[in-house]
């Protein structure tokens, strides 16, 4: 069984040029599944059957897994068995025909204008670490890209000239992004001044470092976006997702074409694109006041 998973995880990390953090999952996830067939007294891949599917679903119910663990647990050992059998070592899936819980869609949580205004106040520009939380902010909200995309962004990347960014996303997939003229000149500031003075010593080209001039960590944004929100009225949690969330809930409210939100966001499928074209109730009541006759 080891051999297979080793062939999996080969394919994953050189074939399908995924991130460290998505190979870790899978394995996780693969390794949880390994640990319930030994409960069962099964030591192959090919002993398992539909009816053991059934079974570690129960069991992952039992042990309360959120219906989205469970899912992404299934449609991995789905694509592993997928992947067994087009490499021949296996005939049958027996997760194929399991059908996956059926997910709770929420509206993603996001800010609204005023409450970004009052972030965007709070970074002393005065300061390298202010010029670089400021320039986070900036970056976030006006592109959308995710942490990761963020902390991999290097200097080479930015393009001045036509004021874009090449952002590499899920799977190395690579696009450009448009920078507005506040994250323009943000990122100028902060790149002349403050990450200078932070890098020190330092040699390596990512554009966000921390306070020793090493690169930024995905948590090291995560701390710098709980500090910014503590250091204001609001109330809210704050992480980097919720200004990728604010980013495309924005752009729809102002009339955005799905499509092209889409493919600023980096997403394959249009399907997850659509749960931000939620409308705000200061938009609906605008709409209503626009159009409706008796408003």
């Amino acid at each position: 069984m080891q051999e297979d998973i080793c062939l999996f995880i080969e394919y994953l990390q050189i074939e399908k040029n995924c991130s460290q953090h998505t190979v870790l999952n899978y394995q996780l996830d693969i390794d949880d599944f390994v640990g319930f067939m030994k409960q069962q007294g099964l030591h192959q891949f090919a002993a398992v059957s539909y009816v053991h599917v059934r079974h570690y679903l129960t069991v992952l119910h039992e042990k309360r897994y959120a219906r989205k663990t469970v899912a992404r647990k299934v449609s991995t050992l789905r694509s592993f068995y997928r992947f067994l059998i087009r490499e021949d070592r296996l005939e049958q899936n027996p997760f194929k025909t399991a059908s996956l819980p059926k997910q709770t869609r929420r509206l993603p949580k996001f800010f609204y204008e005023e409450e970004l205004e009052e972030l965007f106040e709070v970074s002393n520009l005065n300061t390298p670490l202010g010029q670089r939380n400021q320039t986070l902010l900036e970056l976030l909200y006006g592109t959308g890209i995710r942490v990761s995309e963020c902390c991999e962004l290097s200097l080479k990347d930015i393009d001045f000239t036509i004021e874009t960014i090449l952002v590499r996303g899920k799977g190395r997939k690579e696009r450009y992004v448009p920078i507005g003229s506040f994250a323009v000149e943000a990122i100028k500031r902060y790149l002349q001044s403050g990450r200078k003075t932070l890098m020190k010593t330092k040699e390596h080209d990512k554009v966000f470092v921390n306070y020793k001039g090493d690169p930024l960590t995905d948590e090291g944004v995560r701390k710098v976006l709980k500090k910014l929100i503590e250091s204001t009225s609001l109330t809210v949690n704050i992480t980097p997702h919720m200004m990728r969330h604010t980013f495309a809930t924005h752009l729809l409210n102002e009339g955005a074409d799905l499509r092209a939100v889409q493919e600023l966001l980096g997403h394959s499928q249009l399907s997850t694109t659509q749960i931000y074209t939620h409308v705000t109730k200061d938009r609906l009541q605008q709409l209503y006041r626009n159009f409706h006759p008796r408003a």
